[in-house]
């Protein structure tokens, strides 16, 4: 996991803050677009793909803001982030995602990303 590098993405939403909050940081709502399906207890979830596992800790989280996870197999100081921000010039609901990943690899997750909030804007009706 050398040479591993932070990024961020932003994504128009058309909803707002509190309709899209659930989405990120609760099972139910992560399970409709980014993961089959979720499991939590406390504050560990467990995503799952097609069988495949992978255990997140939500790490730090403040209602209609932003919800921050770290898987078991990163760094200490690695953590992917759902932050919502409300424009100032248009009113618009941004979210903006910040995640890490090999330097040669952000391109393949930007669009893994891109298919992932492609899935939750048609879950929200954005």
């Amino acid at each position: 996991m050398a040479n591993r590098s932070k990024y961020t993405i932003e994504y128009p939403v058309k909803c707002s803050p509190s309709i899209l909050y659930p989405f990120l940081s609760t099972p139910s709502g992560l399970g409709e677009w980014f993961a089959d399906k979720v499991k939590q207890k406390e504050n560990s979830y467990i995503f799952e793909w097609a069988g495949s596992n992978e255990k997140a800790e939500m790490i730090a989280a403040e209602e209609n803001e932003y919800v921050v996870f770290k898987w078991d197999w990163m760094k200490n100081d690695e953590y992917f982030e759902f932050r919502i921000e409300k424009s100032p010039v248009t009113n618009e609901t941004i979210l903006t995602i910040t995640d890490f990943a090999d330097k040669k690899e952000i391109g393949d997750q930007e669009l893994l990303w891109d298919a992932q909030i492609h899935d939750l804007k048609h879950r929200i009706g954005s």
